[in-house]
């Protein structure tokens, strides 16, 4: 057989380093602001009016009394949630979880279907920016009168609005602090002791550090949130497909862009689309993209600069829709499919976990029962010559209703119960009932035997928990 032989070559092992010229007058530019321009239109009104809604329910839920007391407190200290009629526990916990889960379907549905509307109508970062430029607006003024102002040197006039400005975004930063923490502390004593100086030493650190969160995101960092911070912005894409329906610029068109009077009918033998390049959809961008570069991770899907577009549209006597919620295949000439695998996909698993949620609801049980041994010893002999042993009942009334319940063991006729038999527990309270059980050795038969301990609602018979545990008889 012919050997074939392969020619070695030497390799340089060499490494050459580049290294940065020694410039130390170069530095880094800093982001630049986005001015955002004022916008009236079809989906502006329906972001405002959502986003209205969401924060009034936000203030106003937790000064709801419901039975007497909050009725939305998750009072992290003594480890329970009570939302309305339902109490949470920490034995809960699934239900929380399936809580999040369906929150996380539901918005990868919504994605599927319309993009990143959640960003632009109703997630809390948007919606508190959103605030803080409207104080912005009405303090500074317009765009162009707010770059004015920024552009200008220091004077009084100047002063005194940036001064107002920072004050109402830190007033109402400090009120959404004040509600947010409510959440998990009652919160008319809350507002009470905060503003006397008598809250608590974490009361008092949790609401300045809300504070400062909500200052600094809503009055600072803004897009800087939603293009940097969030993971959403960069996952989002592996939810889409060609069919979901995002703020698109009809680049067919619009283009060739230009300006032109209004009177020019002839400007598409000139080679001129739709677009007057007027950059009315790039002034009123909450993230200051350009929509005619194509579909950017940084869109929210708010629509402003549709309500922009569509607005000169209607000025100039062109056709609206130049930019609007559409999809791939309908710029294409295809039509959008609506009922897609991934779609159904989606909807179906939303579906199963809510079915899921609710009979996780439904089965549970508004008592909870756990029995603790005496960990000092697993028996004692009592003078009368009797085997003693000691139990913790902690028990917890889940509902927001006071019961009566009855105690009781069952397994072994003979056994004698010393301790409490009723106990009256009110809404949402927990309780350790320590007992003894006391049996003759006579009828001890084995060196372990097996008991069941029994609650029962004494206003509703069938409402009744057990739970097993040993008896040690010591022989």
């Amino acid at each position: 057989m012919d050997k074939q032989k392969i020619d070695v070559k030497n390799i340089p092992v060499e490494v050459k380093i580049h290294r940065p010229a020694a410039d130390t007058t170069t530095k880094y530019a800093s982001r630049d602001r986005i001015y955002i321009r004022s916008v009236k239109g079809l989906h502006q009104s329906l972001r405002r009016n959502m986003g209205f809604i969401f924060m009034s329910l936000f203030f106003l839920l937790p000064w709801i009394p419901y039975h007497g007391q909050q009725a939305i407190l998750l009072d992290i200290g003594e480890q329970k949630f009570n939302i309305f009629a339902l109490t949470l526990w920490p034995q809960d916990f699934t239900l929380l979880a399936w809580i999040f889960v369906i929150a996380a379907y539901a918005l990868f549905f919504v994605t599927t279907f319309y993009g990143r509307v959640w960003c632009g109508y109703l997630c809390p970062q948007s919606v508190w920016t959103f605030t803080f430029m409207w104080f912005e607006e009405k303090i500074q003024g317009t765009r162009n009168q707010r770059m004015k102002l920024d552009q200008a040197p220091m004077s009084f006039n100047k002063f005194w609005k940036k001064a107002l400005t920072h004050f109402c975004w830190l007033a109402f930063a400090l009120f959404t602090s004040l509600i947010f923490v409510g959440y998990f502390t009652p919160i008319g004593p809350l507002f009470l002791n905060f503003f006397t100086l008598q809250a608590g030493f974490w009361a008092v650190v949790s609401v300045l550090f809300f504070t400062f969160c909500t200052y600094g995101n809503a009055g600072w960092m803004r897009e800087i949130m939603c293009t940097h911070i969030c993971p959403y912005a960069r996952f989002q894409s592996a939810m889409f497909d060609k069919d979901t329906f995002t703020v698109t610029y009809d680049e067919a068109r619009g283009e060739n862009r230009g300006p032109r009077s209004r009177k020019d009918t002839d400007y598409k033998e000139k080679g001129l689309g739709d677009c007057i390049d007027c950059n009315l959809c790039v002034h009123v961008c909450p993230t200051g993209i350009d929509i005619r570069n194509g579909l950017q991770y940084e869109c929210i899907n708010c629509g402003a600069c549709i309500d922009a577009c569509d607005d000169t549209m209607t000025k100039m006597g062109y056709p609206k829709g130049l930019i609007s919620y559409t999809t791939e295949h309908t710029l294409q000439g295809k039509p959008a499919k609506v009922f897609r695998p991934k779609l159904v996909g989606y909807f179906l698993v939303l579906i199963l976990v809510c079915v899921a949620f609710v009979v996780n609801l439904t089965i549970r049980k508004p008592l909870e029962l756990d029995i603790i041994r005496d960990r000092g010893a697993l028996y004692r002999e009592t003078p009368e010559g009797l085997i003693e042993n000691t139990y913790t009942l902690s028990i917890i009334n889940k509902s927001q209703q006071p019961k009566t319940l009855n105690l009781s063991v069952l397994g072994i006729e003979q056994l004698k119960w010393i301790g409490d038999t009723e106990v009256i527990l009110a809404g949402g309270e927990s309780r350790n009932v320590v007992i003894s059980l006391a049996l003759d050795p006579y009828y001890a038969k084995k060196p372990v035997l097996d008991v069941s301990f029994t609650v029962t609602d004494a206003g509703q018979p069938e409402l009744t928990i057990s739970q097993e545990n040993k008896f040690f008889a010591g022989r």
